[in-house]
């Protein structure tokens, strides 16, 4: 009787599972930053169908430091504007190109489906000589030396790797979050929604978001690609059904849509109904397992946020990671990643469920104020708002902009004054400094700095082994003239100071978040 071979261990620092946008972003930053990391996934190829759409400022952003934001250009559609309604009659249209101007190189909002952002990530990956390992299905997970020992099957039979750190960038039915035993914590939503990539679509605004609302009906348009033939592309998004309806079928969507809200289409790309949910991983990390995109988080598709919150999960624990296993920072630098992360995914959770359940209730009084309020707010609105600061803010929110992250060693309110305008959030862009981040390295800004403060910082940078980039003006930001600013590698700003205070304030900042950076004792 012949036994069976067991399979040949293997060695990785990073396991990734899932090849997803998420997964796919990690593994591109992780080989990029000199990683050694292994990226499995369950199915048979990429995504075939559209899936997650909205793409971001913030996420256009990093597509530009990795070296990608050409190409996912080249195939996004840019929303021109949204446009509320209330069953077929659409209201005033709210300019959305606009959006975010003067506060990133990629305002408004663009569209770009879940497959192509997949398609555009896989491609750099191999050029950057990775690659991904389809129909590679996680089957066990379970501890070894500091790491874990993860047991699947493969194309070719069982397959060990075992891997300092294992990243679950699986999904909401996250096999990872399974394995470890992690709370997915929230709620499902009873009702039954139905999702159509329409086509030849008639009755709604080309390039713009559209929202239709009714005493009972819902419905949520997205503007895609057109076809070959040229035909408007929209995401169709609407109410379908209650737990005790019958199978929703597609037939029903067209007569609900057509009789609702006077909108019909020629064909379908793609049909499916679905629950929403909003749920959130009680942790992020578990030792040396990590969660990231929707195996950690999961809600409603309003503001179209999530597949840009996974992306930026993995930007920030791609850095992370690699401070660690290529830098020898300890182990603790690590919590980082969690106490991030966590908050901007519980915050989004809340913000999105309070609009969802708005915008989908039945109630009377919400209905009456779907159908009247915005009659009388959109005109002044489209006037008045992009002109205030609200406006600035709202498309920071919007675009994943306005993220804080608390530094270690920063009190939250420091003796009842408002928190830093800019130390803990992603650097401000002034127009002219965005390029320097593509190095992804830690370093020192200083903005219309005098002579001696840039002499200061140039001297303090060398000590601390960073690079110096000095700006001519802090442009329309929230950054101060003469200060010195300390640069992650992700864009977000660590530390501020003066030129007086800047070695202390430096080293201090350093010593919590990248020790491994500070020279030796005597240097």
């Amino acid at each position: 009787m012949t036994q069976r071979q067991e399979p040949e261990e293997e060695v990785t620092d990073v396991l990734v599972v899932g090849a997803g946008p998420t997964g796919l972003m990690l593994a591109n930053w992780l080989v990029k930053l000199g990683v050694d990391v292994t990226l499995v996934d369950a199915k048979d190829g990429p995504t075939s169908e559209s899936r997650a759409l909205g793409v971001h400022s913030r996420s256009m952003e990093l597509y530009d430091q990795l070296g990608v934001v050409d190409a996912v250009l080249h195939q996004a559609v840019r929303v021109e504007s949204m446009r509320q309604g209330f069953g077929r009659t659409a209201f005033a249209p709210i300019p959305l190109t606009g959006l975010g101007r003067g506060i990133t190189p990629y305002p408004g909002m663009y569209t770009l489906e879940q497959s192509a952002n997949e398609r555009i990530l896989a491609a750099h990956l191999g050029a950057l000589g990775g690659s991904v390992r389809w129909r590679h299905r996680l089957v066990s997970l379970g501890s070894a030396d500091g790491g874990q020992l993860a047991h699947g099957d493969g194309p070719t039979g069982p397959w060990t790797i075992r891997a300092r750190y294992v990243v679950g960038c699986d999904g909401a039915s996250s096999t990872v979050r399974a394995l470890i035993g992690t709370a997915f914590e929230g709620t499902t939503s009873r009702r039954t929604f139905y999702l159509v990539d329409a086509v030849g679509v008639h009755g709604l605004a080309p390039a713009s978001v559209n929202i239709r609302q009714g005493a009972t009906e819902f419905l949520l348009a997205f503007p895609m690609q057109p076809d070959g033939e040229g035909r408007n592309g929209q995401r169709l998004i609407g109410i379908a059904a209650d737990d005790d309806a019958p199978a929703v079928t597609e037939d029903f969507a067209r007569t609900r849509l057509a009789e609702a809200f006077g909108v019909t289409y020629e064909s379908s790309r793609w049909f499916t109904t679905y629950r929403v949910h909003h749920r959130i991983a009680a942790h992020f990390r578990t030792g040396p397992v990590f969660l990231a995109g929707d195996a950690a988080h999961v809600h409603s598709p309003v503001g179209a946020q999530g597949m840009n919150t996974g992306l930026q999960d993995a930007h920030n624990l791609a850095f992370t990671l690699a401070d660690v296993i290529l830098r020898h920072a300890p182990e603790r630098v690590l919590d980082r990643y969690e106490a991030e992360r966590r908050p901007v995914a519980l915050h989004l959770l809340r913000t999105t469920d309070v609009l969802f359940r708005g915008i989908t209730s039945r109630s009377r009084p919400a209905t009456l104020v779907r159908r009247y309020v915005p009659r009388l707010v959109l005109p002044l609105g489209v006037a008045v708002l992009p002109h205030l600061p609200l406006g600035r803010r709202l498309a920071g929110y919007l675009g994943q902009i306005r993220i804080r992250y608390r530094m270690p060693g920063m009190p939250d309110a420091p003796g009842g004054r408002r928190r830093d305008a800019v130390v803990g959030r992603r650097l401000p862009w002034t127009g002219g400094n965005v390029e320097v981040l593509r190095d992804a390295s830690w370093q020192v800004h200083a903005y219309g700095a005098p002579a001696d403060a840039v002499a200061q910082a140039a001297q303090a940078a060398s000590e601390l082994g960073l690079a110096l980039h000095v700006f001519p003006s802090v442009g329309s930001t929230r950054l101060r003239t003469g200060r010195l600013y300390l640069v992650r590698p992700d864009g977000f700003v660590a530390a501020a100071a003066g030129s007086t205070d800047v070695r202390r304030v430096f080293r201090a900042a350093l010593a919590e978040q990248a020790p491994h950076l500070l020279p030796a004792p005597g240097r």
